[in-house]
């Protein structure tokens, strides 16, 4: 449930970014007050809510989880850290331009907001009885914070984009989640591929730069033991923000939307092969 409450406080900020420009140093201090304002209290209510939702109980000391953080959900949370951190990162570094920092500016202090409020959250787990510190959350945090700073710096990985989608599973429906965000077996991280951008002057360049491919991770019959099977797909992706034509505030948006994986045609490669006219 927190990456659900920690996404909707960074996306109820995107509004403002009509008219953002992407390389000035003309920072507007009414801009910079709001993206800090926003911050502030999107933290102070996300705590809030977190702190009913998974930290309430009795408190613990600090401690590190070594027993079944590595098993319980073969892994797929730490796809999970990685790509909110990515999504954070990306909305954040969007943000900062929108205030007139320069790009470089931007994506560092995006990744130094996303980097101190994961360690936050991961420290604060760390006193609680049920979850524990983790060092894979924390490694999987930065490998999310990285990429949009990477992207920056290698023109060539900016044809890649972390992505989440959710649809109800069997165990969703049968009652064992209270939320859907709560359940791996609904929820399938994406690495998405605009073959468009990543090699232009190849046959690829024919390709509309709209369209792309993503590989999509779930996991199935999970025991919280290290149970299960994980689950690989091949899909379509729609990258609706370079539609050409579009003004600069539906860009915009259309961009935010591409971190959320939109329904395509797909195909699963494992387990076994299973063929989806539209995938969600």
């Amino acid at each position: 449930m927190k990456h659900l409450v920690e996404i909707i406080a960074l996306l109820a900020m995107l509004a403002p970014l009509q008219g953002r420009t992407d390389d000035t140093t003309d920072i507007s201090l009414t801009r910079l007050g709001i993206v800090g304002g926003a911050t502030i209290g999107g933290f102070v209510i996300g705590h809030a809510m977190l702190n009913d939702l998974w930290w309430k109980g009795t408190p613990a000391d600090f401690h590190v989880n070594t027993d079944d953080d590595y098993r319980y959900a073969l892994n797929a949370d730490k796809l999970g850290h990685a790509t909110f951190a990515y999504i954070a990162t990306t909305t954040y570094a969007d943000l900062f331009r929108w205030t007139g920092m320069d790009s470089a500016s931007a994506v560092w202090s995006a990744a130094g907001v996303a980097t101190a409020y994961q360690t936050y959250i991961e420290a604060r787990d760390g006193f609680s009885q049920k979850y524990g510190f983790s060092w894979g959350d924390i490694t999987a945090n930065m490998v999310g914070i990285s990429l949009p700073v990477l992207k920056h710096y290698y023109p060539g990985l900016r044809a890649l984009d972390l992505q989440i989608s959710y649809w109800p599973s069997q165990d969703f429906r049968n009652g064992y989640y209270n939320a859907i965000i709560d359940d791996y077996t609904s929820t399938t991280h994406w690495l998405s591929v605009n073959l468009h951008d990543l090699a232009p002057t190849s046959t690829f360049k024919d390709i509309p730069p709209w369209l792309g491919i993503a590989l999509g991770h779930s996991v199935q019959n999970l025991d919280g033991l290290g149970g299960g099977q994980h689950r690989i797909f091949l899909a379509l992706d729609w990258n609706l923000s370079r539609i050409e034509g579009l003004p600069l505030w539906l860009r915009d948006i259309m961009r935010t939307l591409h971190l959320y994986h939109l329904p395509a045609p797909a195909v699963q490669i494992s387990p076994n092969v299973v063929w989806y006219g539209i995938r969600f």
